[in-house]
């Protein structure tokens, strides 16, 4: 017999003087009386563990056949032989049910705090947070747990087509390479010995092009098989984290399980089409036509179809809002980083500013000196999203979580620092702001912003949205982490990420 099943979860040792009050849950004698006795100014009586109340209190009667079975469990030396009649050292499982500060079974959880609690937190420093049952809790967690499996199934199943699709481009590039070398020679066999010497130097660029590119898709073949592996491992975590029968396990665990990280590959691999060395080919049979010219023009030629094989091919910047629209995120506020005088919707979609300082609990991720607030998501590969905007003015944002949030420095206002970027929009002007450098930006005035990121080709493009998108500024760079969204909301002005359709 488990031990644990007849411990009183108040005292926390095996029952003496078992008794069982209405709702089902057994205690011992004394424990449930002093307890009780400590809640008349309630005028009612409350279970520690289910906090049904009792009106009028309930009569205790000693449950017999639990008290036979509690001096059963004692008779078949589980305890040790000092323990005497009370357990020496409660399960572990059972002490990280109860309340550190009021030693009460833990059955609530805080979803503002992100914390188990008792019932007597709930009373007191949890007063008017957002609480629900642990088990509530858990099946919501298990909701997203699914989710987030079927995600990593379907990436599983995308990145294996790309891996198969790279696979068949090693091949084609190689058959390319193969025979465009072996039309040269042909060609070049036919040429004098003034030009053997061209012919070598175009043998040795095509291997080298070959290999190069060889290399390339088979290097990203390779890291797409090794986040493949990763991925199946994740899977395989995320299964068995939900079988896990423990509500309190499950919710001990689910933070450091279930973070998934972004993919830092694209999702589908774009490629030219199959025609890699054939236009060296025909520039060859033009170099044997015009000799004399292959001397001074045409050589480059060569040189050049040689060099622009590329089997990745970058796809284009959109240039319609429908296009943009396709790669649109939905974009949400962490309270968590918004400053103390930001009101956020209840979306957590729109921050606006106020004069007085709110009661926000301390957090490390909290701007304490500049207004502004950071998004949840990080983003990465293609992203869109638009910010609608009144009042004095604001700024609009992307910087890498890692930026400095406590204090009134530089490195902790948007554009100030070397991890953010940040576009000012006034009632009269733009201007671009990033490592303290500021950049006038000109443009037709609009209440709402558009922001398009390519994370893997550097780009991060602000627009005006009215009518029509008007490209305000665009930045290449390199983007060496996640970043994200954000916005510093000036006195009396207010901003919000619009939820796209």
């Amino acid at each position: 017999m488990d031990p644990v099943k007849f411990s009183c979860s108040i005292c926390l040792d095996l029952l003496k003087d078992p008794v069982t009050i209405p709702c089902g849950h057994s205690y011992c004698l004394r424990c449930i009386k002093e307890h009780w006795d400590g809640e008349d100014q309630r005028r009612l009586c409350s279970c520690p563990q289910c906090r049904k109340d009792f009106i009028p209190r309930p009569v205790l009667v000693r449950n017999i056949t639990l008290a036979e079975l509690v001096e059963e469990l004692k008779k078949t030396g589980l305890q040790g032989a000092s323990a005497g009649p009370e357990l020496v050292e409660p399960s572990k499982k059972l002490q990280e049910n109860i309340c550190p500060l009021h030693d009460e079974v833990m059955k609530i959880f805080c979803r503002t705090d992100q914390k188990l609690i008792c019932y007597l937190c709930l009373m007191d420093e949890h007063q008017g947070h957002e609480t629900v049952s642990a088990a509530a809790e858990r099946a919501e967690k298990q909701k997203e747990l699914e989710a987030s499996r079927q995600q990593i199934q379907q990436r599983i199943q995308d990145q294996e087509k790309d891996v198969k699709l790279l696979q068949e481009e090693v091949e084609a590039i190689n058959v390319s390479a193969d025979q465009t070398v072996e039309d040269s020679e042909k060609i070049f066999t036919q040429l004098i010995r003034l030009v053997q010497k061209r012919s070598s130097e175009v043998k040795q660029q095509i291997r080298s092009q070959q290999e190069t590119e060889v290399s390339r898709v088979l290097e990203l073949q390779e890291k797409l098989e090794q986040e493949i592996t990763e991925l199946k491992r994740k899977v395989a975590e995320l299964e068995q984290l939900s079988h896990t029968e423990d509500h309190n396990q499950f919710l001990h665990n689910y933070q450091s399980v279930s973070a998934l990280g972004e993919s830092p590959h694209s999702s589908s691999i774009k490629v030219h089409p199959r025609r890699y060395f054939e236009d060296v080919t025909a520039a060859v049979e033009e170099l044997r036509d015009k000799l004399q010219d292959v001397l001074r023009d045409t050589w480059t030629n060569i040189s050049l179809a040689i060099t622009d094989v590329d089997v990745l091919l970058p796809e284009p910047e959109p240039k319609s809002r429908d296009e943009f629209l396709k790669y649109s995120r939905g974009i949400t506020l962490d309270p968590n980083s918004a400053h103390r005088r930001l009101v956020l919707s209840e979306e957590n979609r729109r921050a606006t500013s106020v004069e007085e300082l709110l009661s926000h609990p301390d957090h490390p991720d909290r701007f304490t000196e500049w207004w502004q607030v950071l998004s949840r998501e990080s983003l990465t590969g293609r992203c869109y999203w638009e910010v609608e905007w009144s009042g004095e003015g604001i700024f609009v944002a992307v910087a890498y979580k890692d930026m400095r949030r406590p204090g009134g420095s530089c490195e902790c206002g948007f554009g100030s620092n070397d991890t953010s970027w940040a576009l000012h929009c006034g009632t009269h002007s733009y201007g671009l702001w990033n490592n303290s450098i500021h950049t006038p930006v000109s443009g037709p005035g609009s209440s709402r912003v558009g922001v398009y990121l390519d994370h893997r080709a550097g780009v991060l493009s602000f627009y005006s949205v009215s009518g029509t998108m008007t490209l305000l500024h665009r930045v290449q760079t390199t983007f060496t982490q996640p970043l994200h969204a954000g916005v510093r909301v000036f006195n009396g002005s207010c901003a919000e990420f619009v939820k796209l359709e």
